[in-house]
């Protein structure tokens, strides 16, 4: 006779082998809405309890079968439900291309649950010795991704399988567990003050002097240098609104 226990302990009983048994409800099919049922044994009711405590709080902390998702099913449902809320609209298009060209391809058909750290490291290793996607104006190119590039891939695969985690989808994020490429910092390049007569003369010629004048100046950024109207400076107070 089963040894009645709480509500969501599960219950024991002694089997005709010897051993104890446990039963725990393990969640409910979606598609019927009919409560799963799994089992575990052990010697004695001391095991067969540590068993179904551990059991049951998996199995409140996991999702079910019917919930799995590939990991390319995983980022797509990620990028529409979650990325797209919170990233530019030209960073959704450089993630989208990210899934496409260079994730999907090695791990999309993966099961999430069994993606590991070591399959990430293997990915990243094979997109920095050959991971360009080959086209015409790659061709002179090397034939491998930036380390910057990695490292945004990288960044990108984290949040979404952190999301993951949150979701109850995954136990962990298996990105803490790979080693990334570093960055390699280079000297920056500054133009000698004596070549700035000759590189404003040149401006001038070419009609672009006003434009490289207020870089200079100010510091902007490239897109901010060029998103610039007319209507944004006020040549009286001599502000420019950026």
């Amino acid at each position: 006779m089963a040894k009645r226990r709480a509500n969501g302990e599960g219950s024991i009983r002694k089997r005709k082998d010897g051993r104890r048994g446990g039963r725990y409800t393990a969640g409910r099919d979606p598609a019927t809405g009919k409560s799963i049922y799994k089992n575990v044994l052990g010697k004695t009711q001391a095991e067969v309890k540590a068993k179904l405590k551990s059991a049951i709080e998996k199995s409140g902390s996991l999702a079910t079968a019917t919930e799995r998702y590939t990991v390319g099913q995983w980022l797509d449902a990620w990028m529409e439900n979650y990325a797209k809320l919170q990233v530019r609209p030209s960073s959704h298009k450089t993630y989208q291309g990210f899934i496409e060209n260079h994730i999907k391809p090695s791990l999309g058909d993966l099961p999430l649950e069994k993606l590991t750290a070591m399959d990430l490291q293997q990915l990243y290793k094979h997109l920095l010795e050959s991971g360009r996607v080959e086209c015409t104006e790659s061709r002179s190119k090397p034939k491998g991704l930036s380390v910057k590039t990695v490292r945004n891939i990288n960044q990108m695969i984290s949040s979404a399988l952190n999301c993951a985690v949150e979701q109850k989808l995954i136990p962990s994020n298996p990105t803490k567990g790979c080693v990334l490429p570093k960055l390699e910092r280079k000297e920056m390049k500054i133009l000698p003050p004596e070549s700035l007569g000759i590189f404003f003369e040149e401006a001038r010629r070419s009609g672009v002097f006003e434009l490289y004048y207020i870089d200079l100046a100010t510091g902007l950024r490239r897109g901010e240098l060029l998103g610039l109207k007319w209507s944004d400076i006020d040549l009286d107070k001599g502000i420019i609104h950026v």
